[in-house]
């Protein structure tokens, strides 16, 4: 279990994966704690971040329970909570469609909840997000991980944990670039970018303002155009 990962796989999905694996399979009983973040971070060779959204997926599936101060184990019912999305699945573009559709019933509202929340601090972690997605936007790159930095800031924002514990569940398969290749060339991704970090700056500016109806109504707009983006290729594959 403790192995380096492979390059192939998000790492935390990875993580995640073979620590269910070891919790199916038994080596692994309910009660048992679980290898600590600094065994995992060493032997794995990720980062905090990394073992911390993986634990996070896991209690999500129901898999794991944390303990203030002590760490995290095995749950006494790990197969209670059997509903997860399949990482595999997430190369198609209906798949991808659905997930949207998802978002757009939770992150919509986190937008609003931020906006009446988001103190000082969690107001300045948005705006860095989103100055480092306009960064990699010129740059012409795909910005998956800025891109779930932003939506994540967002989630802490709420100051409620659910909502960062679902966004984590989930993880960076929200951002469908990382599972679906769809531009052919990097003026058509750079384009592309530009457009979602004008967007991103529309929620933030929303969210400054304290507007909760705006800032839900810009993050609806925002995955909606992203999922009628992907509604339009489905229909060309169709064609």
């Amino acid at each position: 279990m403790l192995r380096p990962l492979s390059r192939a796989r998000s790492r935390s999905d990875e993580i995640a994966e073979r620590l269910a694996e070891q919790i199916a399979a038994g080596r692994l009983s309910p009660g048992a704690k679980l290898p600590s973040e600094q065994e995992m971070m060493q032997a794995m060779g990720v980062s905090r971040t990394v073992v911390r959204e993986a634990v996070a997926a896991l209690r999500a599936r129901g898999l794991v329970v944390t303990r203030q101060g002590a760490g995290a184990f095995v749950s006494n019912e790990p197969r209670r909570q059997s509903y997860m999305i399949d990482p595999e699945g997430l190369g198609s573009l209906s798949s991808v469609i659905e997930v949207m559709e998802l978002r757009m019933a939770v992150e919509a509202e986190a937008a609003a909840i931020a906006a009446e929340r988001a103190n000082s601090a969690q107001l300045k972690a948005i705006r860095q997000a989103q100055k480092l997605f306009g960064k990699v936007a010129a740059r012409g790159e795909r910005g998956v991980n800025e891109d779930f930095a932003f939506h994540d800031a967002i989630a802490v924002a709420t100051q409620n944990s659910r909502f960062v514990e679902f966004l984590h569940f989930l993880g960076r398969l929200i951002i469908p670039r990382q599972s679906v290749r769809t531009f052919e060339d990097t003026d058509a991704l750079r384009s592309y970018m530009h457009r979602i970090e004008r967007e991103h700056q529309a929620i933030l500016e929303a969210i400054e303002a304290h507007a909760p109806n705006k800032a839900r109504d810009m993050m609806r707009r925002h995955l909606l155009g992203g999922r009628d983006r992907y509604r339009q290729l489905l229909a060309g594959k169709a064609k």
